[in-house]
């Protein structure tokens, strides 16, 4: 398995990581405006209560790791969180389709800590005012370059979890194919490389599925925990 990691039209380039961003987003919202299109105050269709219970599992995974004080301030966070998942699920998971994975490029996971970042200080500057901006320098103020460190190190650290995580299945399958390809060779007569059609599917429900849906579930858990730690 190999990626290209630019798209070539004329003579602008533009990375497959863009590209396939973009149409991960097309393909949720086409799926999205089709399954709210004809919703009702009562709900009478399976999809319909279908996505009232998800809604409403996903308003009580919220309220319960940030407090009902936290999303009273910041409302916003239900559906953001909702979205992230989702995004970061289809991102992990298009690898399966034969896509580079978004999420094997730093510059995606680093854009989603920044947000990350962004959501903490918004957090705390409306919770307490430009007073939050004191905790640096607790618990004394020579400790200002070490939790300035602090601080400089959380999107990092946010940003390659999920990217080592996925980055470094993507390369353990690419090698895997790559041997089972070789390893069809040795056999006489053999041109199609059938070692690659059933051994690897073991290896992608964990590497794809297992570790592209944890790690989506592990980054929305630490940013509702940032953010309510924040606002605390």
């Amino acid at each position: 398995m190999s990626y290209a990691r630019w798209l070539q039209l004329g003579s602008f380039r533009v990375s497959t990581t863009v590209t396939t961003s973009w149409l991960i987003i097309a393909v949720l919202a086409i799926v999205s405006y089709f399954l709210t299109r004809n919703l009702k105050k009562v709900p009478t269709s399976k999809v319909q209560i279908f996505l009232e219970y998800a809604v409403i599992t996903l308003k009580n995974l919220v309220t319960s790791t940030m407090g009902e004080k936290a999303v009273k301030q910041m409302p916003n966070m239900v559906p953001y969180i909702g979205s992230l998942f989702v995004f970061f699920v289809c991102s992990n998971l298009i690898g399966l389709l034969g896509f580079r994975s978004p999420t094997t490029d730093l510059d995606t996971t680093l854009a989603f800590s920044l947000i990350t970042v962004f959501l903490i200080y918004y957090g705390g500057i409306k919770d307490k005012g430009l007073s939050y901006l004191k905790g640096f320098l607790d618990p004394i103020p020579l400790m200002l370059p070490m939790n300035i460190v602090s601080e400089v190190a959380r999107p990092i650290s946010l940003s390659f979890r999920p990217f080592g995580n996925i980055l470094g299945g993507a390369v353990i399958m690419s090698l895997i194919y790559q041997f089972l390809g070789w390893l069809s060779t040795l056999v006489p007569g053999v041109t199609i490389p059938f070692a690659q059609l059933a051994i690897p599917v073991p290896l992608h429900l964990y590497f794809d599925l297992f570790a592209g849906v944890l790690q989506s579930f592990i980054f929305v858990m630490l940013t509702m925990v940032f953010v309510s730690n924040a606002t605390d």
